[in-house]
């Protein structure tokens, strides 16, 4: 498997497990928003949205920028990639252990 950077999937997988910032990803998955789009759907506060948005801009996965008085975020869907290969790769390596176990309970089925 390869080596991958234990910071990086440590704060990806931190950041994911809260349910208000997969909610946020997912909206911006969409496309860019301003707080206030982003916040529609919560029933919080601005500053604690505020809040979810610089846990995810600090774990890399989102970035914002500002347009007068607005602030627009955006995703940055590099960082959810290097978590997604992780993923994958593990998912193949079960799936080649699965592989394996079945070929020896078929030889062994046959010897019997």
């Amino acid at each position: 498997m390869v080596k991958y950077n234990d910071e990086i999937l440590n704060d990806v997988f931190h950041v994911i497990s809260d349910p208000t910032r997969r909610e946020i990803i997912r909206r911006l998955a969409i496309g860019e928003m301003t707080v206030m789009n982003l916040a529609e759907p919560f029933e919080m506060s601005l500053p604690a949205i505020s809040k979810h948005l610089k846990v995810l801009e600090n774990a890399g996965l989102v970035s914002m920028r500002r347009e007068g008085r607005y602030r627009y975020y955006h995703l940055l869907p590099e960082t959810m990639d290097i978590a997604h290969e992780w993923l994958t790769d593990l998912r193949k390596f079960w799936t080649d252990q699965l592989v394996s176990l079945e070929h020896f309970l078929d030889k062994q089925s046959n010897e019997d």
